[in-house]
């Protein structure tokens, strides 16, 4: 079948640059609510690491980086990898500890396929990662 609009065809390339930036900034929000609420967080007990406002400080510190690293474009397939990890909490934790994993379900679902696409389909235009 052909394209109605075949010119737009040769910006194909700026695609997973549009999802990166989006990803990024679903990131970004996730380590603002986690810092804005770090109080709240510290008194969640969670089943492995315990309880404590270093557990806020570490997700901020990883969703930060994560959200950077998107945004920039630095290391593109290695954060969506550790994107599609957060993702995944995102979208099995939620019920049992909403004051955490604040994203619903379709979100989480939804970043999560972000995440994987850009593992496979690269970094995009405007990017630091060179394929080889």
């Amino acid at each position: 079948m052909l394209s109605d609009f075949p010119q737009l065809l040769a910006y194909g390339f700026f695609a997973p640059t549009l999802l990166r930036a989006a990803a990024a900034f679903v990131f970004f929000y996730l380590a603002y609510y986690h810092f804005k609420h770090k109080e709240q967080i510290a008194h969640t007990r969670f089943p492995v690491v315990g309880e404590g406002v270093w557990i806020a400080w570490f997700a901020v510190a990883v969703e930060f980086s994560l959200a950077a690293a998107l945004l920039l474009g630095w290391h593109t397939q290695v954060a969506s990898a550790f994107g599609v990890v957060v993702a995944f909490k995102q979208l099995f934790w939620h019920g049992k500890y909403p004051g955490f994993f604040v994203f619903s379900r379709s979100t989480s679902f939804l970043l999560l396929a972000v995440c994987a696409s850009l593992l496979v389909s690269g970094a995009g235009a405007l990017a630091q990662d060179l394929p080889l």
